[in-house]
């Protein structure tokens, strides 16, 4: 049965979802540590893409593996010692990768930077369920998302900026720091965030901790996110380059464009939380997600002059974003339709190495057609997983979670 936590103080619902924010904000800035530094790291040690992009590859595959089992212990020690040793990862992995003397370095810094990037969703959306009011929880998940983008725009600017002018490992050293006021904030706000382990006996739940693995809706939760972030990945990896190469797009204007579909997509995030109030979520990600992808597809016919491509990518971005929250509320359903609040952790870390899992791919999937030069095909693509996202979202929504 699904857990309805009842109204409370909007002060208390706020301070809550701000510090959870912070600290995925936190952790999305550290998914771009090593690659931030790539300009440096590589005329350093003598690396070209392939090999320091490994990196890359081992950060997703130790957060994609860690996630899963990252919920496990959510759900028996909670989400707040969990959290800590994740944010005590990001600290080590920049101290890490200031002291690298080559690629092994660089490596182990990844590993960390993955180690502790594993423990964000089964924590943050432990807590989230578990302590925000139920009535508020779309503005929840709509903040959580929103803090993320928002991580994901600090960390080039800011690290660049440092390593200009004091050097990568300076810069190393500085970001491995920035670990430290989320360790303050979740050991300060200790008694707001923490909540006790749920035994199975106090939740009702009858079966064993493996037993949601036996659950269709969980599976279709996790590929769906595999669809969804591959389909993103294409964009985050490939977009500046197919601009260039299709509509003849300056350098400066292709990666403007992709900020723009970063902004949009924020902004649609925040939409998306006002959306996710209403019931039938995986019908507004359907509706969403289907303009989404109409509109790659229109890109992709290359009928539109370069001028409204921003525009049109910004349209992909913004309706992205609004099915954001309701996304993570169609999972919040599967968690708890037979597994109850016990399973937060376990559902969330499982489904949501298919992000991890989705962004490791989307290189290996779609840059065959970058490098034989079927830009159109990567848009096509993007709008296949985007549409195999959709039915999937329908099929959770009618397992009756």
């Amino acid at each position: 049965m699904e857990l309805s936590i009842p109204d409370q103080r909007p002060r208390q619902d706020a301070l809550i979802i701000a510090l959870v924010g912070f600290i995925h904000g936190t952790s999305h800035f550290f998914h771009l540590l090593v690659p931030s530094l790539f300009p440096w790291l590589m005329p350093e040690f003598g690396l070209d893409f392939t090999r320091i992009g490994v990196s890359m590859t081992v950060f997703f595959i130790v957060s994609a593996c860690g996630q899963a089992l990252a919920g496990f212990l959510v759900d028996r020690f909670g989400a707040v010692r969990v959290l800590l040793a994740g944010m005590c990862c990001f600290l080590l992995s920049g101290c890490v990768l200031a002291l690298a003397g080559g690629l092994p370095g660089i490596l182990v810094a990844a590993t960390l930077a993955g180690l502790g990037n594993s423990v964000l969703h089964p924590a943050d959306f432990t807590l989230l369920n578990r302590r925000v009011s139920t009535s508020r929880l779309g503005h929840a998940f709509s903040v959580h998302g929103l803090s993320g983008n928002l991580g994901w725009a600090l960390a080039p600017v800011l690290l660049t900026g440092i390593a200009a002018v004091g050097g990568w490992r300076l810069a190393s050293v500085l970001a491995g720091l920035m670990a430290l006021p989320a360790i303050f904030l979740l050991l300060w706000f200790r008694g707001l965030l923490d909540v006790a382990p749920v035994t199975a006996e106090q939740s009702g739940e009858k079966t064993g901790q493996l037993a949601f693995l036996g659950e269709g809706a969980v599976w279709l939760c996790f590929a769906f996110f595999f669809l969804i972030t591959a389909a993103f990945g294409a964009v985050q990896n490939f977009m500046p380059s197919l601009l260039q190469g299709m509509y003849g797009m300056p350098l400066a204007l292709s990666a403007a464009s992709l900020s723009i579909y970063m902004l949009a997509s924020g902004g649609g995030i925040v939409v998306g939380g006002f959306v996710a109030r209403h019931a039938a979520h995986e019908r507004q990600i359907a509706a969403a997600l289907s303009v989404a992808a109409l509109l790659a597809i229109v890109m992709a016919s290359a009928v539109v002059p370069a001028a409204l491509v921003p525009v049109l990518l910004a349209g992909i971005g913004f309706f992205s974003g609004i099915a954001g929250p309701s996304r993570d509320l169609l999972v919040r359903k599967a968690a708890t339709s037979r597994f109850g609040q016990a399973a937060y952790g376990r559902v969330y870390g499982f489904v949501y190495s298919g992000l991890d899992l989705g962004l490791a791919a989307a290189p290996l999937i779609f840059g065959g057609f970058m490098d034989r030069v079927h830009f159109s095909a990567v848009l096509i693509g993007i709008a296949a997983f985007q549409s195999l996202a959709i039915l999937t979202a329908l099929r959770v929504g009618r397992s009756g979670t």
